[in-house]
């Protein structure tokens, strides 16, 4: 057993993630984390796949988040519409892939983005995560 932290990532952009369409999680502040994490699809309570964190970059400029659209999936329209100005902060993911099978967690109140996750929820992961 390792340990293991879940990020949390709202509807659709976790959907486009463990499809492969998207590498880039924007973020309004950088991370130092790296290595395999779990992806918790917010409001479900749920780890619904993992993937490999393996850089953070930022912050990124008007132009650099235009040009680097097929990464992140933000309309053009809304990053020169100001929109997403605080989101500009790229989490690097790599060898996104989906559970066969959602594994329900628990976390404390107030988790926002980490979610520390238990050793039960750990072991699941370990015999049921698609290599």
């Amino acid at each position: 057993m390792f340990e293991l932290k879940g990020l949390i990532i709202d509807a659709p952009h976790i959907e486009h993630i463990l499809a492969g369409r998207k590498r880039w999680e924007m973020r309004a502040a950088g991370t130092r984390q790296r290595g395999t994490i779990a992806l918790i699809r917010r409001d479900s309570g749920a780890v619904v796949g993992v993937a490999d964190l393996i850089d953070s970059l930022g912050p990124l400029t008007e132009n650099e988040l235009l040009a680097t659209g097929a990464l992140h999936l933000i309309p053009s329209q809304r990053v020169r519409s100001m929109a997403v100005v605080k989101y500009r902060y790229a989490w690097v993911l790599d060898n996104a892939r989906p559970l066969s099978t959602p594994i329900t967690y628990r976390h404390a109140p107030g988790a926002v983005t980490w979610v520390n996750l238990n050793a039960e929820v750990v072991n699941a992961l370990e015999t049921n995560w698609v290599a």
